[in-house]
Parts: structure tokens; C-alpha cells; sequence
């Protein structure tokens, strides 16, 4: 999950630049959409992987 943490420290930083640049707005909250599904694909991982464990578990 650290690596979720450091997605989600990237989009923040997008969204701040967005807010600080105006002249590049539009691109950095592109950026920053992009890391968002980054974070949502990390999370939707973990999940497959912790439900193919508990799947193997219960197998045993």
C-alpha cells in the first residue's frame, strides 16, 4: 500500500500545480487524472490478490 500512498502524493501535487499554474491548468489536471486511475488500478490489484489468497486459503 505504499505504493498507493506515493500514487496518491502525485495526483495531490498535479492538482496543486493545476491550481498555482493557470496557464497550464488543463494539463496538469490531466496529470492528475491519470494518476488517479493509476491509484484506482493499484487498488483494484490488491484487492485481486488478497481475494485470490483467501481463495487459496479456503481451498486448503
Amino acid at each position: 500500500m505504499n505504493r498507493l500512498v506515493e500514487i496518491r502524493s502525485q495526483e495531490s501535487l498535479c492538482r496543486e500545480r493545476a491550481a498555482l499554474d493557470f496557464e497550464r491548468r488543463v494539463f496538469w489536471l490531466a496529470q492528475a487524472q491519470e494518476w488517479e486511475q493509476r491509484a484506482l488500478d493499484e487498488i483494484a490489484t490488491h484487492f485481486r490478490e488478497c481475494n485470490a489468497a483467501h481463495v487459496e486459503l479456503t481451498r486448503n
